[in-house]
């Protein structure tokens, strides 16, 4: 355990360090760089920067650990150890600056698959709000240092649900379908914009639950460890570990309720 709160240490100190960088970017004004899977599918100049910022950091101080970020791919290293990066999750957030982005840091013990890895450590850093979410494996898991969990008792009818949506239009339509379906059955739905916030949130007791299809490993490598171990259970789609088929994250309870709903939602999905 002091071995993973130490990794949990430096993802923090890692993650403020690239937070500090992109809010100065943010100020100086937004320069996107590139599209990817769609139009709004944006790439900023500080979200390369950022994610340079990390790696250089990761690398020097953890020179035998692999990496895996969204802008640079991944590089294999020697200690079994691997670093999970979203440089900042919620882009079209901070392109528009609205203030719930965040450098999201995960180390993870094995590939960089959310199907097989264990993850050790990870800091989720929203600047904009001043707030920086942490966990390691058996250690609980903290909002600016002090201990978080989830909010019990939740019944179905009463949860305030998030979810997220794809780039690729048709996806945004199916996944609004889904929305209409299961928006009648729970207290409302909230579509916050960054993955990691809507884990953190879920941690934080600010959601009773999230869900979302077609999230990357680095979307969630952090923030499903603070749920976890703020007391959520974590899925995806059947008995599978969470991935890009589906995340669903809840108090234990109240999973039990949703999980199911969500999955029936989900039959079928191609």
């Amino acid at each position: 355990m002091p071995y993973n709160a130490e990794l949990a240490d430096i993802a923090l100190t890692i993650a403020r360090r690239a937070a500090d960088l992109a809010r100065q970017r943010r100020a100086e004004g937004v320069e996107i760089a590139a599209s990817k899977s769609s139009l709004s599918d944006i790439v900023t100049r500080a979200d390369r920067e950022s994610e340079q910022l990390i790696r250089d950091a990761i690398a020097a101080s953890r020179p035998n650990d692999g990496f895996f970020g969204e802008e640079s791919g991944g590089a294999t290293g020697t200690s079994g150890l691997t670093w999970v990066v979203d440089p900042i999750d919620g882009t079209v957030n901070y392109f528009y600056d609205i203030p719930s982005w965040a450098v999201s840091v995960a180390v993870v013990e094995g590939d960089p698959d959310p199907a097989t890895w264990r993850t050790l450590a990870g800091a989720v850093v929203n600047p904009a709000a001043g707030e920086a979410f942490t966990a390691f494996e058996g250690g609980g898991a903290r909002l600016n240092g002090h201990a978080i969990h989830v909010k019990p008792g939740t019944q179905l009818e009463l949860a305030l649900v998030g979810t997220g949506f794809g780039y690729d239009a048709e996806k945004r339509r199916r996944q609004a379908a889904i929305v209409t379906e299961l928006i009648g059955q729970v207290r409302d739905i909230r579509r916050i914009g960054a993955a990691s916030l809507d884990l953190c949130a879920v941690a934080a007791g600010r959601l009773d639950a999230y869900f979302e299809r077609g999230l990357n490993p680095w979307d969630h490598a952090a923030g499903a460890l603070i749920a976890r171990e703020a007391g959520a259970t974590v899925g995806g789609l059947g008995d599978a570990r969470e991935g890009s088929d589906l995340l669903v994250a809840a108090e234990p309870g109240l999973f039990a309720q949703l999980d199911p709903v969500i999955q029936k939602l989900y039959a079928g999905w191609d």
